[in-house]
């Protein structure tokens, strides 16, 4: 099984779009929030960009996850630093790729083929700073298993469904990759540039942490390569042991089943 080098180009994604030069900055700025822009201030910038979006965006849904929902607007101004400009553009090629994408039609009859494989699931308990927590089992990933839409699938559902779970007052979630018994046979650097894409583009500032847990050897070139594609969320991952995983991030009645031996 060869090692798949070149990342095919994601359908919905375009990589100029990206303004690295001004993501690889210190952590300061994923960490920026709502404090930045005084409450009555952040109020009148989004309903600045809601009425722009009815006027010059017309035709995208509203609703949910639409271009008249505030929270939504206002998440996309906490990442794009309030500029008003910057945050229409990016929220509406989000919105697009939601009805291209379909993600309001996928469900979990439509998933449950690849879900059943394990490889990738919500865990049923929050962590210790209460996050919702998406693990991920790289070693019952065989990318020519399945279809490559139905892994995509599979990884938006999850995504939607830990951030329906979210506990009042907390914005992020925790993702573990379990590297535990993975090989060359499991890699696809395809599917790991077109995760992190999305978190980036589509739901950004999502992600609190990412854990890569006892990472083999094999996994190191892997991730070089991956690096430079991840953008800012590269700062966001950490090598850690299953057993740092134990004693940091749950407790004995939360801790996930797969790392209770």
């Amino acid at each position: 099984m060869s090692l798949r080098l070149t990342p095919a180009p994601f359908r919905h994604i375009s990589a100029a779009q990206s303004p690295t030069s001004k993501l690889n900055k210190s952590s300061s700025f994923l960490k920026f929030s709502v404090r930045n822009c005084s409450s009555d201030t952040s109020h009148k910038l989004v309903m600045k960009v809601k009425e722009k979006l009815e006027k010059d965006y017309y035709s995208l849904p509203t609703g949910k996850n639409g271009r008249d929902d505030e929270q939504l607007i206002l998440w996309f101004l906490k990442d794009r630093r309030f500029s008003v400009e910057d945050a229409i553009s990016k929220l509406t090629k989000a919105i697009k790729w939601r009805q291209e994408f379909g993600v309001s039609e996928i469900s979990e009859e439509s998933i449950k083929r690849v879900a059943a494989t394990g490889k990738s699931y919500l865990h049923d308990s929050l962590d210790v700073n209460g996050r919702p927590v998406l693990i991920v089992d790289p070693s019952k990933h065989i990318p020519e298993m399945f279809d490559r839409s139905e892994d995509e699938r599979l990884c938006v559902f999850l995504l939607e469904k830990a951030l329906s779970r979210l506990p009042e007052g907390k914005e992020e979630i925790l993702g573990i990759f379990d590297l535990r018994g993975f090989s060359l046979k499991n890699s696809d650097l395809n599917f790991l540039t077109f995760l992190f894409d999305v978190l980036y583009y589509y739901y950004p500032r999502r992600v609190g942490q990412i854990l890569f847990v006892d990472a083999p050897f094999v996994f190191q070139p892997i991730w070089q390569l991956a690096k430079p594609l991840v953008k800012s969320y590269a700062s966001l991952v950490r090598f850690c042991s299953a057993d740092d995983v134990r004693k940091e991030y749950f407790t004995e009645s939360t801790l996930p089943a797969s790392f209770r031996h």
